[in-house]
């Protein structure tokens, strides 16, 4: 039988999840960004040779594409995925179209004013020559034969327009299949595309929720303990399950999406559940504090095999399968759950028993 791991110096139980998050802050700046939040082009084929997927990336890296290509077996025969990031002409079309449908809003309203007022005409003038040039730009970046001026009519440029945007994405899009079609037999294609701007409003939302939850988290822990360690070792704990789940991300090449982003999120809920139930054992209940700790240890122990175990076999599916949704939750969720046990039972532990002794200790005087 284990004895009690909180017997003796435990205090020792700090060295290794620290070693962990320094580890894991040393390995933050090298996360790989997903498609999701910095925007780009997910081509899948159903592939009909065997094509060497490094050749393949090699050749869209030489073509001036950031990709990333693998190839793996599905139950549905084999299959390559192409990621490609944005290049700089489409972020700056992504930009230039945002700034184009704010411009013409401005234009129509103006322009119905100088219908009715000459006074607003050279106001109108000055507004319509800027929203010409903007899409000037957009037909230069495209490659379109046309001009603005030969659009009088706010309708007829904006349609323009917004064909010559579409065209940019589909030229793209033409380009990095005339490099893989150079090497890959395939059978059918599927191609899933987000724009800067989604990207961007993605990591927004994401931003918020963090926030969000960060703060009510904060507002429900110090609620429910009213004493400020044991409460900053809840947080703690739960910081240090994302870092840590992040740092494996790094390390792993796994890189941040919207699955990923919604295991950490789940990390945290997990990391709330065991760093409270340690707490609440060793601040709350009479007795020994060490072995309440240790008995909270065997109770959230048992919680972590069990969602373990769940992770794995979605990890094992994810293998067979190569469904990458499904690698990227099991992935990061087991790698958050290893975290949690050293954070927890570690750091947090730690934590709240140098405190709770401490106040014993000086209760007692």
């Amino acid at each position: 039988m284990i004895s009690n791991i909180y017997k003796g110096e435990y205090r020792l139980l700090l060295i290794f999840p620290l070693i962990l998050i320094v580890a894991s802050l040393y390995l933050l700046p090298t996360l790989k960004m997903g498609v999701d939040f910095r925007g780009g082009t997910l081509i899948t084929l159903q592939v009909t040779n065997q094509p060497d997927a490094a050749a393949v990336q090699n050749d869209l890296m030489a073509a001036g594409f950031d990709a990333n290509v693998k190839l793996y077996e599905s139950e549905l025969g084999r299959k390559m995925e192409i990621e490609v990031s944005q290049t700089e002409q489409m972020y700056e079309a992504d930009a230039l179209k945002a700034e184009f449908n704010t411009q013409l809003e401005k234009v129509a309203q103006l322009e119905a004013e100088a219908n009715q007022n000459a006074s607003k005409e050279e106001e109108y003038e000055a507004e319509r020559d800027k929203l010409d040039e903007m899409a000037d730009r957009m037909f230069e970046l495209s490659g379109s034969n046309t001009e603005a001026e030969l659009y009088p009519n706010l309708n007829g440029l904006k349609t323009a327009f917004n064909e010559a945007y579409m065209r940019m994405s589909d030229l793209q899009m033409g380009q990095v299949m005339e490099v893989v079609d150079q090497s890959v037999q395939y059978t059918s294609k599927s191609a899933v595309t987000v724009s800067p701007a989604l990207s961007k409003h993605f990591i927004e939302q994401a931003f918020n929720v963090v926030l969000y939850s960060a703060i009510l988290s904060t507002i429900l822990v110090f609620f429910f303990f009213r004493t400020l360690v044991p409460s900053l070792a809840v947080l703690t704990g739960a910081a240090s399950d994302v870092i840590i789940a992040l740092g494996a991300m790094c390390y792993f090449g796994i890189p941040l999406t919207l699955p990923s982003f919604a295991a950490l999120l789940m990390l945290v809920g997990f990391s709330l559940d065991t760093d409270v139930l340690l707490t609440t054992r060793v601040v709350k209940r009479r007795g020994d504090p060490r072995e309440n700790a240790w008995d909270a240890m065997k109770t959230g122990m048992t919680m972590s095999f069990s969602a373990m175990v769940a992770f794995l076999v979605l990890f094992g599916v994810s293998m067979i399968t190569h469904i990458t949704v499904y690698y990227e939750i099991s992935a990061v969720a087991l790698a958050g759950l290893v975290g949690d046990v050293f954070a927890t039972w570690g750091l947090n532990a730690v934590m709240v028993l140098w405190w709770k002794e401490h106040e014993t200790k000086r209760v007692s005087r």
